[in-house]
């Protein structure tokens, strides 16, 4: 795939001179990687320090030229960020980790040590995800199994932490990118529709401009607007979550009106109300609630021309610019300013959501606590002031509680939605009113920590639980262990497990920690049956 190459017009004579270098000094395929590579940063409005460093990671990698020519060219700082960027790499996820499978502990503590040392710098954030997007448009000549492994990978964290950090463009295209290495015959089915329909999609989006614009011009309201480009990955999503064929995907005909303030967002709304149709249930205001990674806008759908439905985005152009950056609208922040909030709580969220959790370090489910907090499906419930918590789809109102305040959460004994008594494995809703009832000791519970029961979406939350239960005297964890181990064996017909063998499948040195791994909450009854299975028939033996 051809890509725009870097444009050096508006560059710094620095950056100039490093592109000549690269241009005429690096063997044609990594060169080429570079100039990708710095393109897509140029992108993100990177500034001197990041383009340089951009282009010198393949450089580097390549070892084709000596350090002290490289650091004459690309200067001291840039080298440094490439070569940590290179430790970062090297220090990852360990050889052998299949995407889509569970992680082993030791692969689990890799990815998290990989994560937090891109959190420690955003500029390696920004630099890894613009090196995994140049990695997958150049995936055509790979392998089928390099194909696979790169594009699970790329779905499961890349894109994610895109989507989480707001830069949105670069979210779109890696998704789209995995989807087609990864399923390539839904991928070009869909393809193939688009491709089929874009004359007609095209004439039908400037008819529909056409007379938004001049609706628009009526109220005085000055508006770009323009046809929003489709994302397949994001089609096929949505067919696959609602039971839709293509022709019913409402994006798949879609325009973004971009104004100048929020007042004529509200004005653009209305006039878009009232020139179609409104559908019920499609419209969504990310003004008044933004997503936690900041993204704003107005969401709509409405029966257009033809009556086709049609999906129109209402955003300023400062909405715009955050909703394609993201954090990357945020360069600045290392030039003495202070970052603003919204920036640095994207950071904080993910250094606090790779924290370990346990003595021992990471856990093996750590991807999927990953995928629960930083996909995109979010329920927005209501604090009793009025305040807006942005939590994981499936949250109850112990999540609500926990993320409010970890207090709140272990004195947590009830619940109202909406003035009414929930259960608090109740399923939140968008809109909902939470009110906590709380005890005045802290005393959660260990059905808490079971994922079958329904209590808590968000492993994070889950974490706090089993955190407080660690804190209990060991004797006691040892004691209820133990009893719960008792219970279970009962239920499964055991008389005499094999001990041995269990301690061996789940990698424990003694009967002890055992039953302390179950008292803590760090080992599951399901882990244990699973061990007493692999280790006898499961009847009484």
């Amino acid at each position: 795939m051809k890509h725009a190459e870097i444009d050096i017009a508006g560059q710094s004579p620095q950056v100039r001179a490093a592109v000549a270098f690269v241009r005429e000094q690096v063997p044609a395929e990594v060169a080429a990687r570079a100039l990708d590579l710095a393109t897509v940063l140029g992108r993100l409005q990177a500034d001197d320090e990041v383009l340089l460093a951009g282009l010198l990671v393949p450089v580097l990698a390549a070892s084709t030229t000596e350090e002290p020519r490289l650091l004459e060219v690309f200067g001291d700082a840039p080298f440094k960020l490439a070569r940590e960027l290179q430790r970062v790499e090297d220090s990852g996820i360990p050889p052998g980790w299949n995407p889509g499978q569970p992680l082993k502990p030791e692969q689990a503590e890799g990815l998290r040590k990989l994560l937090l040392s891109l959190a420690a710098d955003v500029r390696l954030v920004l630099i890894r995800l613009a090196l995994q997007l140049v990695r997958m448009r150049n995936l055509k000549a790979a392998s089928a199994d390099e194909q696979q492994r790169a594009a699970l990978e790329t779905r499961e964290i890349y894109a994610p932490l895109a989507n989480r950090l707001g830069i949105w463009h670069v979210k779109w295209e890696l998704e789209d990118l995995a989807f087609r290495f990864s399923q390539p015959d839904d991928y070009k089915r869909i393809a193939g529709w688009l491709r089929a329909k874009r004359d007609e999609r095209e004439r039908y989006i400037e008819d529909v401009r056409r007379d938004l614009a001049r609706e628009l011009e009526k109220v005085g309201v000055a508006a770009e607007i323009t046809g929003r480009p489709k994302h397949i990955y994001s089609i096929w999503r949505k067919m696959q979550r609602k039971g839709l064929v293509f022709e019913q995907v409402m994006d798949v005909l879609a325009v973004r009106v971009q104004v100048a303030t929020i007042a004529e967002c509200y004005a653009a709304l209305g006039v878009v109300h009232g020139l179609w149709p409104y559908i019920p249930g499609e419209f969504d205001d990310y003004i008044a609630t933004p997503k936690e990674n900041q993204y704003r806008s107005l969401h709509t759908a409405v029966i257009g021309p033809g009556r086709l439905p049609l999906e129109v985005q209402i955003r300023t152009r400062e909405m715009h610019e955050h909703a394609e950056l993201g954090v990357a609208a945020h360069w600045q922040y290392k030039e003495g300013r202070k970052a603003e909030a919204s920036f640095q709580q994207k950071i904080n969220w993910l250094r606090q959501l790779l924290e370990p959790s346990a003595r021992t370090g990471a856990e093996p489910d750590l991807l999927d606590g990953l995928q629960a907090e930083i996909f995109e499906d979010r329920v927005y419930a209501l604090s009793p002031r009025g305040e807006v918590v942005d939590l994981p789809r499936n949250s109850t109102p112990l999540d609500f509680a926990y993320h409010v305040h970890t207090s709140l959460g272990h004195r947590c004994r009830g619940a109202r939605v909406n003035g009414r008594m929930v259960p608090l494995d109740y399923r939140l809703a968008n809109g909902d009113s939470v009110e906590i009832i709380t005890g005045k000791q802290p005393n959660p519970s260990r059905d808490w920590l079971v994922p079958s029961l329904g209590f808590l979406a968000s492993q994070r939350n889950r974490t706090k639980v089993r955190s407080w239960f660690r804190k209990l005297d060991e004797g006691q964890n040892r004691d209820q262990g133990r009893e719960m181990l008792e219970r279970e064996l009962d239920r499964l017909g055991v008389r005499a497990p094999p001990v041995p063998e269990i301690l061996a499948e789940l990698g424990l040195p003694n009967l002890d920690a055992l039953y302390i791994g179950l008292g803590e909450g760090e080992l599951t009854l399901a882990q244990v049956a699973g061990a007493v299975h692999g280790g006898c028939c499961g009847h009484a033996c």
